[in-house]
């Protein structure tokens, strides 16, 4: 049973366990486990329950402000063109704020929370590298996570598996009532179904943002419901120095022209110059035809099109799960006339980590834009590092 809490036409749905760990007799009484969480355990009107901010210096699609109670955490575009979505987040232990206006009939959750199921691999490095993989309890597709730890956890049945073939099972996420099923930046009609069952339903966008900085900054947007900020802010600032670290390295001059990409039935998509592949490979000190474009969509080309104005590119960066440069050729000829083919100089981040065919890019390489920007200057500027170990990116054999 869920006990349900009504303040100013919101209402906020716990469970018995939350109630337990945070207190729910008259006397404001804790057991141990509200000790363990962190909660409130005598409040005081008065002190602020968030001593340690965040500060969002990159990112563009969420924002946090602080009361001294409650934190309000709004996605700017929770999914494509979509109205910003906002989320009370609410110190357990304490009351839940009388609200008004746009917040009257926002989404309260209470946090810490102690329980999540994610929808993308992209939040799982987020949780790793806070040291809070424990909260994670289920995950929309098991086949593609690379982490070890969480797919032990799964092997375990310890984190269950609630989308078959991208459909969310609803009925199975209420039965797992999580404290928060965060979205893949996408929107679905069983969201609202989840939301009226009392399940807390947080957009995770960040794949909308351009600034490869700003995408690993939503370790803070995960810090915000897991009271994480001091570790969010380490971790943070260690990417942002490497990052910066990392593009000091690369040689003054022009730019290496670079062939990206390849085609996918018959169009070849290409990204435009202001998006995050852009910007990382400018800082990488690389260019391409197409890196003046702007736009919020990739450019839908033709193989002569890429052929005539990228074909003499040294260097290929691919996104294909080819071993050696006759896999590509088997798929089709025209890729062995390339210059970067010919002399062997094509590199791949899609050979799957895992024999499910799950991709490290795709999960840990989300978030960390200084691991891409080492491998890319690698790549592009071996001098520069000569011992590098590549995170995601391995060279297409001849």
């Amino acid at each position: 049973m869920r006990k349900r809490l009504v303040a100013m036409g919101a209402t906020l749905l716990i469970t018995p366990v939350l109630l337990a760990a945070c207190g729910d007799d008259e006397s404001g009484g804790q057991s141990a486990a509200a000790g363990d969480r962190g909660c409130v355990e005598s409040y005081d009107p008065d002190t602020d329950y968030f001593p340690v901010k965040s500060t969002v210096e990159y990112a563009t699609n969420f924002t946090i402000t602080y009361e001294k109670n409650y934190q309000v955490l709004t996605v700017k575009q929770p999914y494509p063109d979509g109205d910003p979505e906002s989320y009370v987040l609410v110190r357990c232990g304490t009351p839940a704020p009388e609200l008004t206006g746009e917040l009257a009939d926002a989404q309260r959750i209470e946090v810490p929370i102690t329980s999540l199921y994610s929808e993308s691999t992209t939040h799982l490095p987020l949780l790793a590298d806070l040291g809070r993989i424990d909260v994670l309890t289920g995950v929309a597709d098991s086949t593609t996570v690379v982490n070890a730890d969480v797919r032990r956890l799964i092997d375990e049945g310890k984190v269950v598996q609630y989308a078959t073939a991208g459909q969310i099972d609803t009925e199975r996420v209420v039965a797992g009532d999580p404290d928060v099923l965060m979205t893949g930046g996408m929107d679905v009609p069983e969201y609202a179904t989840l939301r009226d069952a009392g399940i807390g339903v947080v957009a995770n966008a960040e794949w909308l943002e351009d600034d490869p900085l700003g995408r690993a900054e939503w370790v803070k947007f995960m810090a915000a419901l897991l009271g994480e900020e001091a570790r969010a802010t380490e971790v943070f600032d260690q990417i942002e120095a490497d990052y910066q670290a990392t593009a000091a390295k690369v040689p003054e001059g022009e730019p290496i022209p670079v062939l990206l990409g390849s085609v996918f039935q018959g169009t070849w998509y290409m990204p435009t110059g202001n998006r995050y592949i852009g910007r990382l490979l400018a800082d990488a000190g690389a260019t391409y035809p197409w890196a003046d474009v702007t736009g919020t969509e990739s450019l839908q080309l033709d193989f002569e099109t890429v052929f005539t104005e990228s074909g003499d590119a040294r260097i290929w960066l691919t996104d294909r799960d080819w071993a050696t440069l006759a896999d590509a050729t088997a798929e089709d000829p025209r890729y062995g006339e390339f210059t970067a083919a010919r002399e062997g100089e094509v590199w791949t981040y899609g050979v799957p980590s895992t024999p499910e065919g799950g991709i490290d890019y795709w999960e840990r390489g989300v978030t960390r834009p200084d691991l891409i920007l080492g491998d890319l200057v690698a790549i592009l500027h071996p001098e520069t590092s000569p011992d590098h170990e590549f995170a995601f990116y391995s060279r297409v054999e001849r």
